[in-house]
């Protein structure tokens, strides 16, 4: 699909985006990058509440957000998109609603509906960078296998009880791994649902912080992402590592025949 005309900024944006224009490592050229880029968000639930967020008030031209569930009122202490008001509202509705009064330049697609792998190559295919802010394995699986065969940058997310994690996988780069590599489709890597175990409310915002923080660099073409690299944390004494990551030779995802 073409692109549009590449968008230049008028007086109104120059004075909204002013705070990152002033950052020499972004300045006018990078802010227009955002204004006329793609992205692509999983969930809008805890992480991608706080993701989504950002990415719409930094000035992301497009985003389409999926998710098919609605709001509940346990939902109230983690998803800062929804509002009390918004219970039994599809979530992505209620953060259609927020995010337009966050920043109502920013083009948002909602799309209420739980997408097939045919549904999800065709989004992951028109979106320049993609959030995975899903909340189960079968999910993030089936968004990296879109992502790997469209070579599009995917940033991963996820969060239970003080535990958090981020990590990029970005196979435009012949080195870097993909989500499999790390937890292969066939491995006994537990699901764990923040509805049985429990999370820290401000974790999610931290960890979609973090992601949006990560997508914005990659769309800017900015700092050095976390590709090739998962980045764990825990809430309680806020200790932090950086595990790098390795390619799986023998990954049936993205090892090259």
């Amino acid at each position: 699909m073409p692109r549009a005309k590449s968008e230049r900024m008028n007086d109104q944006q120059l004075l909204r985006y002013s705070r990152h224009i002033l950052l020499p490592e972004i300045g006018i050229e990078g802010q227009e990058k955002l204004l006329n880029a793609r992205s692509l968000i999983i969930g809008a639930g805890g992480l991608g509440s706080s993701a989504a967020m950002f990415m719409t008030s930094s000035g992301v031209g497009k985003l389409t957000l999926c998710d098919n569930d609605t709001v509940d009122l346990t939902n109230l202490q983690r998803q800062i998109l929804h509002r009390t008001r918004s219970i039994g509202m599809a979530k992505v509705n209620s953060a259609h609603a927020t995010l337009t009064e966050i920043n109502p330049e920013v083009n948002i697609i909602p799309l209420n509906e739980r997408v097939d792998q045919t549904q999800l190559l065709q989004l992951v295919a028109v979106a320049d960078v993609v959030l995975d802010c899903s909340d189960n394995f079968a999910t993030r699986y089936a968004l990296n296998q879109a992502c790997v065969q469209l070579k599009k940058p995917l940033v991963s997310g996820a969060a239970i009880r003080f535990d958090g994690q981020i990590a990029v996988f970005d196979l435009r780069t012949e080195y870097g791994p993909c989500y499999q590599c790390l937890y292969p489709e066939d491995s006994t890597a537990e699901e764990t649902r923040c509805a049985v175990m429990g999370v820290y409310a401000p974790l999610v915002g931290i960890i979609g912080s973090m992601q949006a923080a990560e997508a914005l660099k990659l769309l800017m073409g900015i700092g050095t992402s976390l590709n090739g690299k998962l980045l764990v944390i825990n809430a309680l004494d806020f200790a932090m590592r950086t595990l790098a990551l390795r390619k799986d030779k023998e990954c049936a995802v993205c090892a090259r025949p």
